[in-house]
């Protein structure tokens, strides 16, 4: 991929734009097996590729410059970085931005500028779904204070207007001088705060505060391989921890022959449990249950144990306490989607009552060193 932002060293978050894209593969399997061969795993999938640019389907931009001239990118030392030609995002959403940012000019929305401590509008965030061939976008407007809600309320529908497929718009209050992207409360502006996107046949939504992989392709294969892995299980019960929106849960419990199995999602966030809770509606299953609850609180205070353990954890990992209750109340099936190696590698040390089945690398984060990593744990003495 060709990035000119990178080659003017204005934007040098990709930095693993030189390598050749085979060759970015072949280094994150070396450093997978460097670090899973400990285990002895059984079986090693070769990686699922990404497409080499417009694969990301969500662009945070931090809005810097003038409300004459606005910026949507990242401040590089002096410079304002205007990103909306990034090539990690389709056409559609390139254009998507240069609206927005004609929309905030002509609004006169005055960006925050960090250094003065004055303006109001801090950060765009566009979301883009695709669902066989159509295209919809969710827009979150991130501003200090409730000073250019009513501007906002007023003046949105021009920008639907221009975007005709933009579902969700919302408005998001982040008071605090300090790097963070949202604040607790959302302003939904639309008549919904569900943007849909199908995955495999599968319904999912997306709010505005809730977590969904910036990756859509690889997501869709990286559900459709857990679900494939635990096609021919024994399984009666599930228990989906760190579930975001359903997403893995959804498409075991799919796939799975027995349609009476039960399935518990739990994630922290009450968003997301409000999309997984939708999307079960939607599949009609009546054995499903999603809960906005701390994942490792919840497990540890069960008396029944399932039969699979669907794990996603955020980048610090599953942690300490739930894997060694996993350990001890030895579930048959684990299923653990990574997105930082070393925390995975620290988790899997302490389950060794399993073993590694089936390990695949999904490459999630081309031009970085980052990646996802699935992996199927078994308990030693289970027998088919």
């Amino acid at each position: 991929m060709q990035c000119h932002y990178y080659q003017q060293q204005k934007c040098l978050s990709c930095n693993w734009i030189n390598y050749p894209y085979q060759a970015q593969l072949e280094k994150k399997q070396q450093q997978l097996l460097q670090q899973l061969t400990q285990f002895n795993p059984q079986n090693i999938v070769n990686p699922f590729a990404s497409a080499e640019s417009a694969f990301r389907n969500k662009a945070k931009m931090a809005v810097l410059g003038t409300v004459e001239k606005p910026i949507l990118g990242i401040q590089n030392g002096d410079e304002a970085v205007d990103l909306c030609d990034c090539p990690l995002y389709s056409n559609s959403m390139q254009n998507i931005l240069k609206i927005v940012r004609t929309y905030i000019r002509k609004q006169g929305l005055v960006p925050y500028n960090i250094n003065k401590r004055k303006g109001e509008l801090k950060y765009i965030i566009v979301t883009e779904s695709t669902n066989q061939e159509t295209q919809q976008f969710m827009l979150r407007l991130v501003i200090k204070s409730h000073k250019l809600v009513a501007k906002i309320k007023n003046s949105f529908k021009q920008l639907q207007d221009k975007i005709h497929n933009l579902a969700v718009v919302s408005i998001n209050i982040q008071p605090n001088h300090a790097a963070i992207l949202e604040g607790d409360e959302e302003i939904v502006l639309t008549t919904t705060p569900f943007l849909p996107i199908t995955l495999n046949q599968i319904p999912l939504y997306i709010k505005p505060k809730s977590f969904f992989q910036t990756n859509t392709r690889v997501a869709e294969n990286l559900y459709k391989t857990a679900s494939d892995w635990v096609t021919d299980f024994p399984i009666q019960s599930i228990w989906d921890l760190f579930c975001g929106v359903g997403g893995f849960g959804l498409h075991c419990i799919n796939q799975l022959p027995n349609r009476s199995i039960e399935l518990t999602g739990i994630e922290i966030s009450p968003d997301a449990i409000a999309c997984a809770s939708k999307s079960a509606d939607k599949l009609g299953f009546e054995q499903l249950s999603f809960k906005s609850l701390d994942a490792t609180h919840y497990a540890i205070a069960q008396q029944a144990i399932p039969d699979l353990v669907l794990l996603n954890p955020p980048r610090r990992g599953a942690g300490t306490a739930l894997m060694q209750y996993l350990e001890q109340v030895q579930p048959t099936f684990i299923i653990y989607s990574s997105c930082n190696l070393h925390s995975l590698v620290d988790d899997l040390r302490i389950l060794p009552n399993y073993q590694l089945t089936n390990v695949q690398l999904f490459d999630m984060f081309p031009h970085t060193a980052h990646m996802e990593v699935l992996v199927l744990l078994t308990l030693k003495h289970f027998k088919k």
